[in-house]
């Protein structure tokens, strides 16, 4: 795996840390040269706390939950928001997801063994997965989950005999392949009908399966779940999402006079990684999927149902920041300019995974405009081991903290020991105070499993 070919011709951009925008958490300020975001100065936590360090910006989250509540309760009132946990998972979200009044969606074990470890309400639980092993399933059924979504008839077979042990009915979501091809990368496009996840619509086959589930004791077919992708900045998207659902939603009221009474359209609102993206708002997001519900509602005669979405990377990729030192410069002339940082691919996977862009800042001279184009590459044994690939930056030095936006999503939760590198601590910044919500992790913690 190596570097896409340096594009030669790009040009930096002389914007200062301030002029990238939506891409910058919501309390982002420059003072004295230093990036500041809650109230604190980045190059002094990175001094206190080490680097590679994430850092969340508290007051910006906490802000995109209540928006969230706000933009769809206010359109329609029978509507919940649940968390997609898998973009970034600590306990300290989820305290913080359970303060907002918000849901959470958890995939495995693991993220469930987090809710639970705070004490998350268990009703308030969505348990996602194409392949839930039945451990998992008896744990979420013990715990008393809210909802399972069923990816396949193999297992709904199985929470069906794990809740037979249990002796409870445990309600369920059918998850739709919708056959909605989301204009966005092929690794998270996930509503096509090539994908591993949910009952697919070819040939019928999500239709016929209904009849499975309604025949199927100790399951009760609460709604139907979708998602067709992430990053997405095409709304139209969505509505077509809804109008294949509430379709089917008639179809199984018609067939089977049975009224599904919830949906679930799932998330996949894009963000802005780079000054350029104009993703659409969470009001505008709101407003589209509302709208939509409600017209095919009552094109197709369809009660209302209570709406879900599922928002992840919307809400935590602009609230969360990485922070590096510069250890090596290296110039190759007319190749590419290599600022190599004490961090990689060990804590953001994207950039190598999916050639994601990032706007990048030095911390400590965030007044300055970004003069040159470099490259952010990290300390792995990878060629393709970069954060940030030629992009505009402020001219580097040895011991520089350089702050990369938009990465409160997707790294943290993906991140490995590559190399054995310990993963970063958390820290969460708000109102001039900094605290530590994960700490880093050891060496010793690295092999502390090993016999």
């Amino acid at each position: 795996m190596a570097l896409p070919a340096s594009d030669l011709s790009k040009q930096p951009d002389n914007r200062t840390t301030t002029d990238l925008g939506a891409v910058l958490p919501m309390t982002a300020e420059v003072k004295d040269g230093h990036l500041f975001v809650g109230g604190v100065d980045m190059v002094e936590l990175a001094h206190e706390q080490g680097t590679a360090l994430y850092v969340m910006d508290e007051a910006d989250l906490r802000h995109r939950m209540s928006t969230y509540l706000q933009a769809f309760r206010s359109r329609y009132e029978n509507s919940d928001v649940i968390y997609a946990s898998k973009a970034f998972l600590n306990k300290e979200v989820v305290r913080i997801v359970e303060q907002e009044g918000l849901c959470l969606d958890v995939s495995g074990g693991g993220e469930l063994a987090c809710a639970r470890s705070v004490d998350f309400p268990a009703q308030r639980v969505f348990v996602h997965g194409n392949n839930k092993t039945p451990q998992e399933l008896r744990e979420a059924i013990s715990a008393g989950v809210g909802r399972i979504v069923v990816d396949s008839r193999i297992e709904l077979a199985r929470v069906s005999e794990i809740a037979g042990e249990l002796g409870v009915v445990q309600p369920i979501y059918m998850r739709i392949t919708p056959g909605v091809e989301a204009d966005t990368h092929e690794y998270i496009r996930t509503g096509c009908e090539d994908s591993k996840f949910g009952f697919t619509m070819l040939n019928d086959f999500a239709f016929t399966c209904v009849a499975d589930v309604l025949a199927t004791p100790h399951v009760r077919l609460a709604g139907l779940h979708c998602h067709i992708g992430s990053q997405i900045f095409a709304l139209h998207s969505f509505r077509e999402a809804v109008q294949v659902m509430i379709e089917l939603m008639a179809r199984i009221k018609q067939e089977y006079d049975y009224e599904i009474e919830e949906l679930d359209m799932g998330g996949g609102l894009g963000v802005a990684y780079i000054a350029e993206h104009t993703p659409s708002s969470i009001d505008e997001f709101a407003a589209c999927t509302v709208d939509a519900v409600k017209d095919y509602c009552a094109e197709y005669k369809v009660a209302l149902p209570r709406l879900l979405v599922e928002p992840g990377r919307s809400l935590v990729a602009n609230a969360g920041l990485t922070l590096y030192t510069v250890g090596i410069l290296k110039t190759l002339p007319n190749v590419r300019k290599y600022v190599a940082i004490d961090g990689g691919m060990s804590d953001n996977i994207r950039t190598a995974l999916y050639h994601a862009d990032y706007e990048p800042t030095i911390a400590n001279k965030a007044d300055q405009p970004r003069t040159e184009i470099v490259t952010l590459c990290g300390k792995h044994c990878e060629s393709g081991d970069a954060v940030v690939v030629d992009m505009p930056l402020q001219h580097p030095d040895l011991g520089d903290i350089v702050a990369v936006f938009g990465t409160g999503a997707y790294c943290q939760t993906m991140a490995s020991n590559y190399n054995g590198q310990p993963r970063p601590a958390i820290v969460f910044v708000k109102d001039g105070q900094a605290r530590v919500t994960t700490r880093r992790e050891t060496y010793d913690d690295i092999y502390s499993r090993d016999v």
